[in-house]
């Protein structure tokens, strides 16, 4: 264990590597891709579902649950990001707490959550694309829209949409979160907008009743509801702060800067989103808001037809930054795994010029460029939400772990309160994984099995850590 800790440290040494990323990424970059993996299908799109489907307008303490159980997860992330630094990522810092095996099981998982948030996002942003083009009479055919079972082609702007951003990545992360700096900018000028105009139109009648579901209660159709339920399911807006973490190779001082990363991020986020949330329960009846767009929905229902024009501008930009945030994390923790040696080491190559692993970001494009193109993902927010849970309530443990297993290991940065707020942590986060759904529980279980076939087949056979041991 320790030998894993300081090992991740010795590869920053060599920046000549041709395993290792360039670091080029300040504070504020990494604070601004949590800000753009955040902010985009949460407050579009979960928000209104959530109110109108589960907690009315305690849709607010919905968020501020799943914000606590981030920010106790957030401290714990921001702790073992400036401990360990040079592995990032929830596979990094389990490898450096529990070992090879659980680290290799969340880092598993992750690949599949990261992927299908791509893919779902991408079907988001087709929809909301492809409204622009329908309102100024340039909508495409259904055929190329909508996915073989539903009766088209492909869904050819979701496809299209991952194939631009692999080309963006393979650019270099530079220009990556140039360009997704620029997209955060405008769409917290949208959400900015939709506050201006919503804070002179709330009708406080709107917020009555204010907790229609109770905090938790399972309907006829044995679908969940409640403040609890809808927790579960709004932190799937959430769950871009951990993408901020996959990027400790690239950040020039890891040690501070990831913790200002993670924390400001989220902070940020999670008052935007209660004031949000807040806003579109006061102006519109929350049994109005199970639409796709529900901010933009809430602005016509006003009357303000040019400020749902605006919104949608700033939906199909926001959901951009999110895909690119998730499409990152998802390449660097396979190039992570690889370097490692319990995948491929074909996925651990950087090319030298641009500076980045071009062979996962181009396989890794393709692949969920056709999921997104043919299989229609629908509402996958649980099916996203079990594994990063599970990360969650790891790295909390992980901070416990190693405050007992490596009390000498330097800190710059700790978790307040320790042990409180990593157990509060693994509580929160283990409590919010037992409202999801029996599907998500039985989906979570046969990728595990999958998952532990590749190890025990391959993955410890080639471990560096395994070889390096013997």
């Amino acid at each position: 264990m320790a030998h894993k800790v300081f090992r991740t440290k010795h590869i920053d040494s060599h920046s000549n590597d041709s395993h290792v990323l360039k670091r080029c990424l300040s504070a504020w970059d990494l604070a601004f891709l949590g800000v753009g993996a955040i902010i985009g299908t949460g407050i579009f799109v979960l928000t209104g579902i959530a109110a109108a489907t589960q907690a009315g307008p305690a849709i607010i303490l919905s968020f501020v649950i799943a914000g606590l159980a981030c920010a106790f997860a957030a401290l714990s992330y921001a702790e073992l990001s400036a401990a360990i630094g040079g592995c990032g990522s929830a596979y990094g810092y389990s490898y450096a707490a529990f070992g090879e095996l659980i680290a290799f099981i969340i880092g598993w998982d992750l690949l599949l959550e990261y992927a299908i948030s791509v893919a779902a996002v991408a079907n988001g942003w087709a929809g909301y694309l492809n409204n622009a083009l329908t309102a100024i009479g340039f909508g495409l055919p259904d055929n190329l829209t909508k996915a073989p079972t539903l009766g088209g082609i492909i869904n050819l702007p979701a496809a299209a949409i991952i194939l631009i951003l692999m080309f963006l990545l393979i650019a270099g992360v530079k220009h990556s979160a140039k360009a997704n700096n620029i997209m955060v900018a405008v769409k917290l000028v949208t959400i900015a907008i939709f506050i201006g105009i919503a804070l002179f139109n709330v009708n406080p009648d709107n917020w009555q009743p204010f907790m229609p579901f109770g905090w938790f209660q399972t309907l006829p159709d044995g679908k969940t509801a409640g403040v609890l339920a809808g927790a579960s399911l709004v932190f799937f807006a959430y769950v871009g702060f951990d993408a901020v973490s996959t990027a400790a190779e690239e950040a020039k001082d890891p040690q501070r800067d990831l913790p200002f990363g993670i924390v400001s991020s989220l902070v940020f986020c999670t008052i935007i989103y209660i004031l949000v949330s807040g806003l579109l329960t006061g102006v519109v009846n929350y049994k109005e808001l199970n639409v796709s767009s529900p901010v933009a929905h809430a602005l016509s229902l006003l009357g303000y037809k040019w400020g749902a024009a605006v919104i949608s501008t700033g939906v199909i930009s926001g959901l951009t930054t999110v895909m690119l945030v998730l499409y990152y994390g998802l390449t660097r923790i396979i190039f992570a795994m690889s370097r490692d040696g319990l995948l491929s080491p074909f996925f651990s190559q950087v090319n030298e010029k641009t500076q980045t692993p071009v062979r996962v970001i181009v396989i890794t494009g393709i692949i969920m460029s056709l999921i997104a193109g043919l299989v229609p993902l629908g509402e996958l927010a649980e099916l996203v939400n079990i594994g990063t849970l599970a990360a969650f309530v790891l790295v909390c443990l992980g901070v416990v772990v190693l405050r007992v297993t490596h009390a000498d290991l330097n800190r710059p940065f700790r978790a307040p309160l320790n042990p409180l707020f990593p157990v509060l942590g693994i509580l929160s986060c283990g409590s919010l994984m037992a409202f999801l759904p029996a599907i998500t529980w039985l989906r979570f279980f046969v990728w595990l099995v999958l998952g532990l076939i590749v190890y025990f087949s391959y993955s410890f056979k080639h471990s560096k850590l395994e070889s390096s041991l013997n």
